[in-house]
């Protein structure tokens, strides 16, 4: 169920304060921004908040990371497609709350949803509805909708805004829900489903409009869209480009992750194990990942290329079905804008462009949630232009900006046909696609074996990793189920190991914690040999090169292939440093895109000035 962490203010109608009222004192671009038509239900949301209790909300048309240091933010920011999102502040837990305003809060529109399903029955039932594809179902849903409602402007408004604390509650598998007690059924399988057998049933009749007003509409528009096609309740999270993950672990709340406020507990929650089952399962159909008591787990990916796990039941999990989702990054973020949140400096990223430019072999090592993959996506600008690529993945993740990259995704089935396609069989495939590069979503198991072997033969291969540590990392290597043989390991070269970390001042962030070097393995006392060439000073939170002048990449492998003679492999350093002043100078011009810093390294390497 959906409630607001706050009693509502009443109505207008039963003295409230009105539109004019609170538009009168907001800023100007919040008024810009609420007096759009498809926005009056963000201004009516303003009219109801306890203002004298939490103050008026500060608006922003856009965030930033900036503006973590907000201890107790209060404040509106726009999502897009006519959504917006009130950070509310919770004096008495570290968790703010994230409140969704959609075009149906505070609308009792149980009754007039339901009217509507039923004339749709009959608009919906004759068209062709095989397709899959979202946008032409919203499309065929948008024009049957316009079909059964008419539209009067002049019809009173009625809306009946709800009462009391849980004004707008509704239950998260779509019915909703008001003071009352009535309900709806807009969650119902089969409008467009079963919708051709369902209509059937009925006898075709003279079609009918209901009459409803513009903000109605508009309500009971998105309410349709967003619970037939989208993924339900989760729509307005799945749209914020801020949410870095959705987590619901059972009954109760969905909490979220968010790149600027950290964590949050939404308005959203699930009370009775019904509802959330009902809720996974129409996720997983949603997917084309059906959930069973059988096979109650589901690792996929969302249209949009999210991660989503599920896991379901009572008897696996003892809160009640649970999910997560990982949003899948539109543009990935760049090796600049890593700088800028402080996660690397620009002489770690100019080392990591030396090292991949000369195809050595690189890890990305860290614990759940701490930016592996996202680090392992931002240094794919410093691959050669010109390099194939081929990335294996459980889950689509990878974002690569060179125009020759196979990807291919792992592929489970739920019987015993055996026709599943593991990492390891997609890797020992890519070996020959004669690739110039292998990215490996995330080794686990045998296939990591493999990737070794790759590198053995001269295959440079770069993948993410489970470990806190190098010396973890060799570990869990060189044991079961991966089983490299150690005199192996030293074919990887690079380890980067990060970690989410609380910094002195500045909240929760993601850091490098050191860059490493793999040297050798020596047999007769069966140990390897690593050094840490940067490291992470947390107290000053900067960034500490302790192998200058010390590198035995550097120096052994990268210098030679720069044609820099024995005996002045030290001007290595020099190049060093240039690069991340060409860094510099890149990121003071304003190109931080990660298609565009891609552009410029090719337009940089063509004019000779990075060779």
């Amino acid at each position: 169920m959906e409630a607001l962490p706050f009693d509502p203010l009443p109505t207008p109608e039963n003295g409230g304060r009105s539109r004019e009222e609170v538009y009168s004192i907001l800023s100007s671009e919040m008024q810009e921004f609420v007096g759009r038509e498809e926005n009056h239900h963000i201004l009516d949301y303003i009219c109801r908040l306890p203002m004298e209790k939490i103050g008026l909300p500060e608006f922003y048309p856009k965030i930033s990371r900036s503006m973590k240091s907000i201890k107790r933010p209060n404040l509106i920011y726009p999502t897009g497609k006519g959504l917006a999102v009130h950070i509310y502040p919770d004096n008495e837990d570290i968790r703010n709350y994230y409140i969704p305003l959609e075009p149906c809060i505070f609308q009792k529109l149980d009754r007039k949803l339901e009217e509507v399903e039923k004339l749709l029955i009959d608009v919906i039932y004759d068209q062709d509805i095989t397709t899959k594809d979202p946008e032409e179902k919203k499309e065929l849903l948008a024009k049957a909708l316009e079909k059964v409602c008419d539209i009067r402007e002049d019809l009173k408004e009625t809306s009946g805004k709800s009462e009391g604390k849980n004004g707008g509650k509704r239950k998260v598998s779509g019915k909703e829900k008001t003071s009352s007690g009535e309900g709806n059924n807009s969650e119902k399988p089969g409008i467009l489903g079963n919708l051709k057998e369902a209509g059937k049933a009925f006898k075709i009749r003279k079609l009918q409009k209901i009459s409803l007003t513009p903000e109605e509409f508009r309500a009971i528009k998105y309410l349709m869209l967003r619970d037939k096609v989208g993924m339900g309740v989760l729509e307005p999270l799945l749209l914020d480009s801020n949410i870095e993950d959705i987590s619901c672990s059972g009954l109760g709340r969905i909490f979220i992750e968010h790149k600027v406020f950290s964590s949050l507990k939404t308005t959203i929650s699930f009370e009775e194990n019904e509802e959330l089952n009902s809720f996974v399962i129409q996720m997983s159909e949603k997917v084309g990942k059906p959930i069973t008591y059988r096979d109650p787990i589901v690792d996929t990916a969302l249209l949009d290329g999210s991660r989503i796990n599920i896991v379901f039941g009572e008897d696996v999990s003892k809160q009640g079905s649970n999910f997560t989702i990982r949003k899948f990054m539109g543009v990935p973020i760049s090796i600049l804008e890593l700088i800028d949140f402080g996660t690397l400096d620009y002489t770690m990223a100019a080392y990591m462009w030396m090292m991949l430019r000369a195809g050595m072999n690189c890890f990305v090592s860290g614990e759940t949630a701490s930016g592996k993959t996202t680090m392992m996506n931002a240094v794919t600008t410093f691959l050669p232009p010109e390099s194939k690529i081929v990335s294996i993945e459980d889950t689509p993740e990878l974002q690569v900006p060179h125009k020759n990259w196979t990807r291919e995704v792992t592929r489970s089935t739920r019987d015993d046909s055996g026709s599943d396609v593991s990492m390891f069989d997609l890797l020992k495939a890519a070996l020959r696609q004669r690739p110039n590069e292998i990215m490996i979503g995330e080794i686990r198991g045998v296939e990591g074996n493999i990737a070794f072997q790759a590198m053995q033969t001269g295959h440079p291969v770069m993948s993410t990793f489970h470990a806190a540590s190098v010396e973890k990392l060799i570990q869990r290597l060189t044991g079961d189920p991966i089983s490299v043989p150690k005199n192996y390991v030293d074919n990887l070269n690079v380890v980067i190991i990060q970690s989410a970390v609380n910094v002195p001042g500045k909240g929760m962030g993601r850091r490098v914690l050191s860059i490493n070097e793999i040297v050798g393995y020596d047999s007769e006392s069966q140990s390897f040999n690593f050094m840490d060439i940067f490291k992470w000073d947390p107290v000053t939170d900067t960034f500490k090169f302790t192998g200058k002048n010390n590198s035995y990449m550097l120096e052994n492998k990268i210098a030679p292939r720069l044609g820099i003679p024995e005996n002045q492999v030290k001007k290595i350093y020099s190049e060093l440093d240039r690069r991340a002043k060409i860094l510099k100078k890149i990121h003071q011009a304003g190109i931080i895109n990660f298609y565009d810093l891609f552009n410029t390294l090719i337009k940089l390497e063509e004019a000779g000035l990075t060779a």
